[in-house]
């Protein structure tokens, strides 16, 4: 089976009218990892995220709670000091920025395939583990 990483910049997308194409693409690609069991996604991309819904997509607590909620059903990885260890190892590494660091190490320690990102570079690999941004399109 092969596994899947959600990045942050998914959710708000999932939770963001603005980009209504981008909302609809991340809504369908949640719902999928949901019901194949194939997703994972990180206490830190939760806190992210209910930082964005809240400041700056103006969510209402309630709301933010039941997605979380949600969300839940899915593998949720618990950031430990020996994952922000490797991250530092990962940043150093590939010379990204430290959070992205932490989002490769908590898709390894999941033992995942694939991390869905937009922030990552497409096609790039971390230690085996395959970037791609959900929502490239050829005319980008």
């Amino acid at each position: 089976m092969v596994k899947f990483f959600i990045d942050t910049n998914v959710l708000i997308y999932a939770n963001d009218r603005r980009v209504p194409w981008k909302q609809e693409k991340a809504v369908q690609l949640i719902s999928q990892l949901m019901k194949s069991g194939e997703g994972a996604l990180s206490t830190q991309v939760l806190q992210e995220y209910a930082n964005v819904a809240l400041d700056k997509l103006g969510q209402k607590e309630e709301v933010v709670l039941r997605q979380i909620h949600l969300l839940e059903r899915m593998e949720v990885v618990r950031q430990s000091s020996s994952m922000i260890r490797r991250a530092v190892e990962i940043k150093k590494t590939y010379q990204i920025n430290f959070w992205d660091a932490c989002i490769v190490s908590n898709a390894e320690f999941a033992r995942c395939d694939v991390i869905y990102s937009e922030h990552l570079n497409t096609g790039q690999f971390y230690f085996g583990i395959r970037i791609e941004n959900p929502f490239y399109t050829r005319e980008e």
